[in-house]
């Protein structure tokens, strides 16, 4: 039995279903019984939990064999974290009582950069986890294509993909949900003692020239990539709805100036199977 929190997300889900393929048993770990019932349907147990709930989160991850953790993204916060450390010492508190044989939690590239950035938080919760007597694997992904999806409608509406990330011609680690989904489903079936951490990213770097040109493909019309400048990201998040935009500013300069990356520029990283164009044609489709 292998227990999955964000089961109702892609990463979740796509390792959830790649385990039920597999004949494995799923219990699918979700706040409430309505997210639950499609996941019942497929033959998976329920479990009610939270994250923020040491009680019910224990309950659901006893008996199982291994266990996925995923926190909750975090895109407009303070720089301090406020609502996360709660979430780790319940999930500390949990895993500790539950005790599952081997537990994969979704980290990401950068949690162990030192300049302030938005990735510090699951550097954070890499460190608080990190005292478990427990076999933990931090699956450190790269930049998520599936990000793209917000430049889906600019993109076939206007021809234009917005970059943040700049230069145009710069490769950036990235990586589909769809493959952090498999790879988290091959880690659950692996056995291995004490704390490590594996890296992710695609085959290849993606340049937003590279990104454009799949959009391109994807629409069937001409799409041109466009810096936007940086001393205009504020006034743009502010106006997105955004009250703490710094975080993200850094951490998008943390990929621009290369202080967020693998630490040997992903060569011992593992490496996805979906391409860039599957990717964005995957958006595309989801977004018609």
């Amino acid at each position: 039995m292998f227990a999955i929190t964000a089961i109702t997300g892609r990463v979740g889900g796509e390792l959830a279903n790649t385990l039920l393929k597999d004949g494995r048993k799923v219990r699918a770990i979700v706040r409430s019984e309505s997210k639950g019932e499609p996941w019942a349907a497929k033959g998976c147990e329920v479990a009610l939990a939270s994250l923020e709930d040491a009680e019910s989160l224990t309950k659901a991850l006893t008996d199982v064999e291994g266990a996925f953790i995923l926190f909750p993204p975090l895109y407009d916060t303070e720089p301090s974290f406020p609502d996360l450390q709660p979430r780790i010492d319940a999930v500390c508190r949990a895993l500790a009582q539950a005790r599952p044989r081997k537990v994969v939690v979704l980290s990401t590239i950068g949690a162990e950069a030192s300049q302030p950035n938005l990735l510090n938080a699951l550097g954070q919760v890499e460190a608080g986890l990190s005292k478990l007597t427990l076999p933990i694997t931090y699956l450190r992904a790269a930049w998520f294509i599936e990000n793209a999806e917000w430049d889906v409608a600019a993109a076939r509406d206007e021809g234009i993909l917005r970059s943040y990330l700049q230069p145009l011609d710069r490769g950036v680690p990235m990586i589909s949900t769809t493959d952090v989904g498999r790879t988290a489903a091959d880690l659950l079936r692996e056995d291995w003692t004490g704390q490590r951490v594996i890296e992710l990213e695609a085959a290849s770097r993606v340049t937003p020239l590279q990104m454009a040109k799949a959009f391109s493909n994807a629409l069937g019309r001409a799409v041109d990539a466009q810096i936007v400048p940086r001393d205009q990201w504020e006034e743009i998040f502010r106006q997105q709805g955004m009250r703490h935009p710094l975080p993200r500013m850094q951490m998008i300069d943390g990929f621009n100036e290369g202080w967020i990356d693998f630490k040997d520029r992903g060569a011992h990283a593992r490496k996805g199977q979906v391409s860039l164009d599957e990717a964005i044609a995957n958006l595309v489709i989801r977004k018609a």
